[in-house]
Parts: C-alpha cells; sequence; structure tokens
C-alpha cells in the first residue's frame, strides 16, 4: 500500500482538527470498490473523534473517469482511497493527484507488485477478478450451512464442530458462527439458558475447542431492552439487571466446569471476536501437542 500526503493550507488544517470538518474519503475503484470501502473502514476506527464522509467512485475506465473523480476532492480536506489494477490507471491517478495537490492512497498497486517479483508470475491485471471455485470456497459454504444448522444449540453437531462457542443469549453466538464459517471453520453454539442444563455432550468432547462467551451486565441489559422493545414483548425477566447477572454467573460456573478461555464480547466486533476465538483454539490445541 502506498499512500502520499500533499501539504495542505493552514486553514483547511484548521477546519478539519478544531471545527470537525469532515475528511472526504473517495474510494475510486475500477470494479465496484468493495474491497477499498473495507480497508476505509478499518482506518476510520483509528480515528474515533474525527467526522468523515465516504465518496464513492466504481467502475472507472478511463481517465477522464479519474480527472471527474479527482476534481470533486480538489482543494476540499480529502484524501483518493484507490484500487486500480491497470498500472496505466494508478500512474495517472497519482498524477491527478500530485497536480490537484489532493492526498491519495494506493491500496492494490504496490502489493501486485511484490508479489509479481516475488512469485516471478505476472498478476492477471482483471478489474474485479473473483477468487476461484475451489476446495477451499467449497469448504467455507459447507462451514456456513453447519453454522446455520447447528445453531443455537440445535443438533448434534458439536463432535463434528471445529470450535464451539458456549454464552447467555445475545452474546452474538449466531453472527459469530456464521462469520467463522464464512472463515472456514465450522461453528456449533450452545446456549447458556437459567435452570436449563447445557447438553452432556458439551462436556464430553474435545475441550480444547471450546470457547466461553460472556458480557458485561450492563450492556447485555441495554441490548436485550432494545431487542425486547422490538419485538413488542415485556422485558422485566428477559433484561432486568438482577437477571443477567444470575444468568452471568450461571454462565461463568459453567465455563469454569468446561476449563475453557473467555471473551469478553462488550466492546468487540465479531471479526475481532472471530480472530480472538480461532487463535484461543489453535493457542489450546499446541499447548496439547507440546505436552504430549
Amino acid at each position: 500500500m502506498r499512500c502520499r500526503s500533499i501539504p495542505s493550507a493552514p486553514d483547511t488544517l484548521r477546519d478539519v482538527t478544531t471545527d470537525q470538518t469532515p475528511v472526504e474519503l473517495h474510494i475510486v475503484s475500477d470494479s465496484t470498490g468493495e474491497t477499498a470501502a473495507r480497508l476505509v473502514l478499518a482506518l476510520e476506527a483509528q480515528f474515533p473523534e474525527q467526522v468523515f464522509s465516504e465518496i464513492r467512485h466504481p467502475r472507472v475506465e478511463s481517465v477522464d473517469d479519474l480527472e471527474v473523480a479527482v476534481s470533486t476532492a480538489r482543494g476540499r480536506p480529502a484524501v483518493m482511497v484507490y484500487t486500480l489494477v491497470e498500472p496505466a490507471l494508478r500512474e495517472a491517478m497519482r498524477q491527478l493527484c500530485r497536480r490537484a495537490r489532493v492526498h491519495y492512497c494506493d491500496l492494490l498497486g504496490p502489493p501486485i507488485d511484490s508479489i509479481a517479483r516475488v512469485s516471478g508470475v505476472a498478476a492477471r491485471m482483471m478489474p474485479g477478478a473473483r477468487p476461484p471455485l475451489d476446495q477451499t470456497y467449497f469448504k467455507r459454504i459447507e462451514a456456513i450451512e453447519f453454522a446455520v444448522k447447528y445453531d443455537d444449540g440445535v443438533g448434534s453437531g458439536l463432535d463434528e464442530a471445529d470450535i464451539v462457542l458456549v454464552g447467555v443469549s445475545r452474546t452474538s453466538k449466531t453472527p459469530l458462527s456464521i462469520y467463522l464459517g464464512y472463515l472456514g471453520h465450522k461453528a456449533a453454539n450452545v446456549p447458556i439458558v437459567k435452570g436449563i442444563k447445557p447438553p452432556a455432550l458439551l462436556f464430553e468432547i474435545d475441550p480444547a475447542k471450546v470457547v466461553g462467551l460472556t458480557i458485561k451486565a450492563e450492556r447485555l441489559a441495554e441490548i436485550r431492552a432494545n431487542r425486547a422493545a422490538t419485538m413488542g414483548g415485556p422485558k422485566k425477566r428477559y433484561a432486568g439487571l438482577h437477571g443477567v447477572y444470575e444468568e452471568l454467573d450461571e454462565a461463568a460456573a459453567i465455563h469454569r466446569r468446561l476449563a475453557c478461555p473467555v471473551l469478553d464480547v462488550s466492546d468487540l466486533s465479531v471479526e475481532e471476536t472471530a480472530m480472538r476465538a480461532i487463535r484461543a483454539v489453535a493457542d489450546r490445541q499446541r499447548e496439547r501437542r507440546v505436552s504430549v
């Protein structure tokens, strides 16, 4: 990834830092722009106090298209973030941004060049190229179907699962299972419900693949209250703080019995929780191999 900062006028910088003028992130792509958009979200997360405005310029095919995109950012607190496959378009974009004194960031060009140099294989240079329908793709689809089939303790997929998530209601078990499936990991989840014993099989499967999920009581009560309001049902029993503490205590006792790592999802995205769950299972499996 190559980024270039162009010196800005002092007045522009002062507006951005003190008056919270939105920083414009112009996403330019010869395809849909989804690759750049995902990275832009990660960039925005590093500046939680800053206001951003995203402007997309998808399906650019010519230098004229680039000129139109750059002209909309000229003289503004803006950064051109682009994923362009064609070397000629990338070079044209650099020159246009420099002439317009607009900050720019080339996300795709440098990685393509580096991989080509190391591998000795030329890139296909095909905008919007998709991964092949290979074994990895079908493994991912199978894992997603697995997550749906064995969601919320349904069925008997605990033995077959790569990762088993255990937690109370509204700790993101379902979206986390599906996202893990998207990454190619078969995930099943078991809900902890007050007064109901979890399935006996949970304590018989490989403990290395079990991951507990917890959440701050106040945060869980808030989520459940909003959920109950949306569904139009009574919220006292479901979202009451006293009952929430009791459920979390019961879940903690089960986590201790399972001797599993526990992830607090209060302030974590599904993506980050998934990475931590994968790492926790891999670490436990590695520790077991070393101790044997």
